[in-house]
């Protein structure tokens, strides 16, 4: 593989390629929606940190955030958007292709 096939560094998604992030999208992407404490307790994170997080994904376009009740009780629903899908998509596409690289050149 050529260096001209490879993505810029720059070019790579920082907001996803933040670990935090990249979990929680990672677990959105195999569900049609999680509520807040699937996502906390596989993700590990507080709820502060989750919260936090959650924002800047939400910000950005990656997740849609729906607040409602379930019985009496508050419940946050959070989805992956077509936008989030598409650029899970593209960095890990470009993840692969860096290591493929790093592959192929320890190889020879």
């Amino acid at each position: 593989m050529s260096e001209e096939n490879l993505p810029a560094w720059s070019e790579i998604d920082r907001l996803l390629h933040e670990p935090a992030r990249l979990a929680i999208v990672s677990l959105l992407a195999v569900v049609e929606k999680a509520d807040f404490l699937y996502l906390q307790r596989e993700s590990g994170l507080t709820k502060g940190n989750l919260s936090a997080h959650l924002s800047k994904l939400e910000n950005s376009g990656y997740v849609q955030i729906e607040k409602t009740f379930r019985g009496k009780l508050p419940l946050t629903l959070v989805a992956l958007t077509p936008q989030g899908r598409a650029a899970l998509e593209q960095y890990l596409t470009q993840m692969k292709r860096w290591i493929n690289q790093i592959s192929s050149q320890s190889e020879e």
